[in-house]
């Protein structure tokens, strides 16, 4: 599965009817369809396709797919927690489209929905993208897709980050609530292998993103790849709705465990977060500490902790491996201790062998 292709094609190559490139590829198709079999039933959804070999390349075929040259896209600023890729140098510059972004309000972490609908009235985009990099709170799907229909806009959701949140019925069901296309990767809080995903129940969209897959935005779709995210499915089947709640409540009790420790996490008004992520304070971080994420995020991995350089902090992992709402206090402990300076590794290495396996 590592070195064979599969290409179904269903066109006339050289003057004869081909229906796919190549032989001894059955065993292959029928794992992309069992892969696809299992998507629709636990998303809910008519159209999946697992080709795109990542988010990023699911976000590029969504955009080529639902927008013509000139189009205007909207969607949040990276600077509001949003995907680079959705800025006016990346994607959009490539593919020949204007950027724009939409209204945020930083103080409950989210769109500002009485303003994106003023501005998507005004402006009139072609497509609105939701979803985000910085993740904590699901977004306004209902309220921005009414907007979207009136003004004739598609509504697509990135839903990356969550993805696996989704699976499982927690965070929220954007396609139940309005939008157009579900943008999503297998590597995140979904705990499959690096590759990306498009669903949708519109067949005329999914009819476009079938069109811009073959020899546009993919060939070879790796299939070792498409059966791991089989396997992945499978399970999710089984325990996803029980590891996707896990995984938000183990968030919320980390977050308290680190606030009570002093290591202020953003939002504890709103609870903190209601997906895998939690975010910190920079300023709380340097005044406490006198770090930055970058510095906090290498201290930590000496101690095999792992969080990213850029302040968020996810339990996607943890609760994979086994842990628990009770597990976080521990967790939050062995986090400050080593900020604080104390050599927590050999601590971190006794705390981690009670969880050799995984969730289901």
């Amino acid at each position: 599965m590592a070195s064979r292709y599969t290409l179904p094609i269903n066109q006339e190559v050289h003057g004869s009817f081909v229906e796919n490139a190549y032989r001894g590829t059955r065993g292959l198709d029928k794992v992309e369809a069992l892969a696809n079999e299992l998507a629709s039933d636990i998303f809910s959804v008519k159209h999946v396709t697992f080709a795109p070999l990542s988010g990023h390349i699911a976000a590029l075929g969504a955009l080529l797919s639902l927008c013509e040259k000139g189009d205007l896209v909207m969607a949040l600023d990276s600077s509001s927690g949003g995907y680079d890729g959705y800025n006016s140098d990346y994607i959009p510059d490539m593919l020949g489209l204007r950027a724009d972004t939409l209204p945020f309000a930083p103080e409950i972490w989210n769109i500002d929905v009485e303003k994106a609908v003023e501005k998507i009235v005004e402006q009139k985009p072609k497509l609105v993208v939701l979803g985000a990099s910085f993740f904590p709170f699901p977004h306004p799907v209902r309220e921005i897709s009414e907007v979207c229909r009136e003004v004739g806009a598609y509504l697509a959701y990135d839903g990356c980050h969550v993805f696996g949140l989704i699976a499982g019925g927690e965070f929220q069901s954007p396609l139940a609530e309005g939008a157009d296309l579900l943008i999503g990767n297998t590597h995140k809080s979904f705990f499959g292998p690096q590759g990306g995903a498009l669903m949708t129940n519109d067949s005329q969209i999914f009819d476009r993103i079938k069109k811009n897959l073959t020899w546009r935005t993919v060939d070879n779709i790796h299939w070792n790849r498409i059966a791991a995210t089989a396997q992945a499915l499978c399970e999710v089947k089984d325990h996803g709705k029980g590891y996707a709640g896990q995984v938000v409540g183990n968030s919320k009790a980390l977050a308290r465990a680190l606030d009570d420790g002093g290591l202020r996490p953003l939002f504890r008004e709103l609870g903190y977060t209601a997906s895998h992520q939690i975010m910190l304070d920079p300023e709380e971080l340097v005044a406490s500490k006198g770090l930055d994420f970058n510095s906090m995020a290498i201290i930590l991995e000496r101690s095999n902790i792992i969080i990213d350089a850029v302040g968020r902090l996810g339990t996607n992992e943890i609760t994979r491996l086994g842990m628990v709402e009770g597990d976080m206090e521990r967790v939050a402990e062995l986090i400050i201790g080593a900020l604080d300076g104390e050599d927590v590794l050999e601590k971190v290495l006794k705390f981690r062998r009670n969880y050799n396996v995984c969730f289901c």
